[in-house]
């Protein structure tokens, strides 16, 4: 039985082997505090090896996705008299943060309403599915206050490629739900709650078919293509093909096939 914390910020839901998390700032439009942040990290920390949790699906309450940093925050940067050092450091934790959900070995949906700016359109960027609701609105607004997307920009260029991650980032330019799903920001798109429900729902069915295992084994050899020499790569994946097959999931998955019947995880 998984027990898990209570956190001010989260609202938190496990069911059926799958975590719903809502950002729960609906006053802030679920801002990216330092506390949320923090209180997710730890979440997410706490379950990132439990792989009977097949997948994660993140939303906003109140009817939003997330605003971003918090501004009211980052306003007492000058009022507190942070050293560059002190600024540098939070930026790399929030970088971490970011981190942390991309690299989580299970699957994660980003179910976007409402607005998804700055760092709420980063954190959509970390997930391996978007749902958008067709009047969400999306846009890098960092530059309009004078800052960067800093530590969100590999995960919006490695969503949308160079040119149109750069030119996003370089025009603040919001765009919506629909048009999102035109430039492969988001996967599905939901004319309403109901359907992004239903899109929801056809995910996780498609999700809890597939072995757990081969699923977070499967994230780890995809993120470490564009990092890894072709010649070691074949060596990598034979080395996975071979634990996989070898592994419990292996032989099951096999052995279900051969019996005609569903696999042990298939839900």
């Amino acid at each position: 039985m998984i027990k898990l914390p209570k956190k001010e910020t989260l609202e938190l839901k496990l069911e059926n082997a799958w975590l719903t998390i809502k950002l729960n700032r609906p006053e802030s439009r679920n801002a990216l505090s330092k506390k949320l942040i923090e209180d997710l990290s730890d979440v997410l920390n706490g379950i990132s090896n439990n792989l009977s949790i097949r997948g994660i699906t993140f939303r906003g309450k109140g009817g939003v996705f997330c605003a971003g940093a918090d501004i009211k925050e980052l306003k007492t940067i000058f009022s507190e008299g942070k050293t560059k050092k002190e600024i540098s450091n939070y930026s790399m934790e929030v970088g971490r943060f970011f981190a942390l959900i991309s690299n989580l070995p299970q699957i994660t949906l980003m179910v976007v309403e409402g607005a998804a700016i700055a760092g709420g359109f980063g954190l959509a960027c970390t997930g391996d599915f978007v749902i958008a609701h067709k009047d969400a609105r999306f846009s890098l607004a960092e530059t309009k206050i004078g800052l960067t997307p800093a530590q969100i920009s590999p995960y919006v260029i490695q969503r949308l490629g160079f040119f149109k991650g750069r030119q996003l980032m370089l025009t603040a330019a919001q765009i919506n739900g629909t048009e999102a799903a035109k430039i492969g920001l988001a996967d599905f798109v939901g004319d309403n709650k109901d359907e992004l429900d239903i899109l929801e729902q056809r995910l996780k069915k498609q999700v809890l078919s597939c072995a757990p295992g081969a699923l977070a084994e499967t994230k780890r050899l995809i993120s470490a293509i564009p990092y890894t020499p072709k010649k070691e790569m074949v060596t990598i994946a034979g080395e996975s093909f071979a634990n996989c097959i070898l592994s419990d999931e292996g032989y099951e998955g096999i052995s279900s096939v051969l019996e005609k019947r569903q696999p042990s995880w298939a839900k």
